[in-house]
């Protein structure tokens, strides 16, 4: 049985329209010809995700999200998606995007990866944000 499970690690966060969102990662899935197996996104603090980019990838910054493909067959979405609410907030500040469309962003980003796409190279990241803002277009709640 598919599932997306929303967790909370050192914060609480009380995540809006959970059914919505859900049908909303489901739907781009299978729009990029994907299955779903299982995502898991976890919501925490900045302190918790540097610990995780420090110990797992050997990265002393801080960011906004990690994501960890765990998929064992081609095709599959299985994977953890960790992302900073403090970061989704300043972020949305920083960028005048409102805090729930940094964080559908940022859900969505980590969605990507795990079908594939890439965010290193110039070219990469373009197409990346092009199909940030597709996606985002699709949403019919906020």
């Amino acid at each position: 049985m598919p599932a997306i499970h929303f967790f909370e690690e050192d914060i609480r966060f009380n995540l809006k329209n959970k059914n919505k969102l859900k049908a909303w990662i489901k739907s781009t899935i299978a729009n990029e010809g994907y299955w779903l197996n299982e995502i898991n996104y976890i919501f925490c603090s900045d302190s918790y995700l540097l610990n995780i980019n420090q110990q797992y990838l050997a990265h002393d910054t801080y960011t906004d999200i990690i994501t960890f493909d765990n998929a064992e067959k081609e095709n599959v979405i299985e994977g953890d998606i960790f992302i900073s609410i403090e970061r989704i907030r300043e972020n949305a500040e920083k960028f005048e995007a409102g805090f729930n469309n940094e964080l559908h962003r940022v859900i969505i980003h980590g969605t990507l990866h795990l079908l594939g796409y890439k965010d290193k190279k110039p070219a990469d990241k373009a197409l990346m944000t092009s199909k940030e803002d597709q996606y985002l277009a699709t949403r019919n709640f906020t």
